[in-house]
């Protein structure tokens, strides 16, 4: 058995979901299928989750909200026509949109109730056009699935009794449809995963039923070494285990949401990553374990949109707790780090900007202050991270070497670097303005 999940550009248009029903038909062993809510048919389109995010702010606004839902249904009313099947689900979405917005729930439940409309739509879609097609297919709700998620509106996670009923859907003999991004509490609420959860799902449901292969269908014939935007036609990766992939997909890779590869990784099954367009391409595989290779580099990411909170004490390294109190200063104000780099009397942590308020900020720093009487603490803004990921790299001589030397080849000075406690990537942190040169070299240096 496969579990194959489709995401939003796979399933923007009836054109691409003809696409997708060849594929199904194509593999016999394709007999879950896990769908994404419509995405962009063109660059300047608007995906339909974010339309219907759109809706739900108007509303709890008490601002008019039909001409977003007008949209949606219009792009319901264009995939059901082109595809020749019923367009009863019209009047399903809009019903459903008008009864969420009218039911006693919070406001946070009502968003997620929206924003799953896409997801659970689309599944009702394709299902109907797979039985159209003469194939025996069926539309199956998360919670008929047995996707059991905690109470926690946005952010679910699966729980661990779910696996038991997911299972069950090996019994069945039909081609199964389900909507992605979301599962049901215990208590018969309607809870999302974080977005782009509708990998998770895919991930989540290949776990469940022990499958042979998970594949997960988008608009790229493969996972490439680099962001092909800021390097032209960048080699292929071939393979890549779950401990790459996650690291890439943290630093901004953006073919995988960075938690959705958990369940399969924890099953131990394969996941490939092909082209809808293209199905016969040999895409990238990524497994558990791979074989050596001459250059353990795989890829290198970057993203940016980080701050350096830089505190430095003199004999800090003696001073019992000083890391603890500094990072208990930041969970009480529900910020998690991303890095600590340190020296024996300074030490930075690594946050996203779009945690740090300004108020945050200045409590964070007075605290900070007050509390450990450093030396001095200041805050760098605009940094970026680059990560050069590969497993294997740790035990191959002179990688720091060629990477340092890239990036002064581009004339870039490197803010701060961190290695030591990964196996499978070395980061770098440089001034956001200094991205491109610097993955253009460190692409040369390692690719060509």
């Amino acid at each position: 058995m496969k579990v194959a999940k489709f995401g939003g550009s796979s399933v923007a248009n009836a054109e691409q979901l003809q696409k997708v029903a060849n594929i199904i038909q194509d593999d016999k062993d394709r007999k879950v299928i896990v769908v994404s809510a419509p995405g962009k048919r063109f660059s300047d389109d608007v995906k339909v989750t974010d339309l219907l995010i759109a809706l739900g702010e108007a509303y709890f606004k008490k601002q008019p909200y039909e001409e977003e839902l007008q949209t949606v249904l219009n792009r319901f009313q264009e995939i059901t026509s082109e595809l020749k099947i019923s367009d009863q689900i019209i009047h399903d979405i809009k019903d459903g949109v008008q009864g969420i917005l009218a039911s006693n729930d919070s406001d946070a439940l009502k968003m997620d109730a929206l924003k799953a409309t896409g997801e659970d739509s689309l599944a009702k879609v394709l299902s109907a056009y797979l039985q159209s097609l003469g194939l025996e297919a069926t539309y199956l709700n998360p919670q008929e699935a047995g996707i059991i998620v905690s109470d926690t509106p946005g952010s679910a996670q699966i729980l661990e009794e779910s696996y038991e009923y997911i299972y069950k859907l090996r019994d069945r003999n039909e081609i199964v449809v389900i909507p992605g991004f979301f599962g049901y509490s215990t208590s018969g609420k309607l809870i999302t995963f974080s977005r782009g959860g509708s990998d998770i799902t895919g991930s989540i449901v290949a776990a469940g039923v022990k499958a042979e292969l998970y594949e997960n269908f988008t608009d790229v014939d493969s996972v490439y070494c680099v962001n092909p935007t800021i390097v032209e036609n960048p080699k292929e990766i071939t393979s890549l285990t779950y401990k790459e992939m996650r690291e890439l997909s943290y630093a901004g890779f953006s073919v995988f949401h960075d938690e959705a590869l958990i369940p399969a990784f924890k099953a131990d099954i394969p996941v490939c990553i092909k082209n809808t367009n293209n199905p016969r391409g040999m895409g990238t595989i990524i497994v558990s374990k791979k074989e050596p290779q001459p250059n353990p580099v795989v890829g290198i990411a970057s993203d940016t949109g980080f701050i350096s909170i830089y505190v430095s004490k003199y004999l800090m390294n003696r001073e019992l707790g000083f890391g603890r109190k500094l990072l208990t200063i930041l969970e009480d104000e529900d910020i998690s780090f991303e890095h600590t780099p340190s020296g024996i009397d300074d030490i930075s942590v690594i946050i996203r900007e779009s945690v740090l308020t300004k108020e945050k900020e200045e409590r964070i720093i007075a605290r900070i202050k007050e509390e450990l009487d450093p030396d001095t603490v200041s805050v760098e803004r605009d940094l970026a991270l680059i990560m050069v990921v590969g497993e294997g790299m740790d035990s191959t001589l002179g990688l720091a070497d060629k990477a340092t030397h890239a990036f002064n080849k581009a004339q870039v000075n490197i803010e701060m670097m961190n290695q030591g406690s990964s196996e499978v990537s070395m980061m770098f942190g440089i001034k956001a303005d200094k991205v491109n040169e610097s993955v253009k070299a460190l692409y040369e240096t390692f690719f060509e």
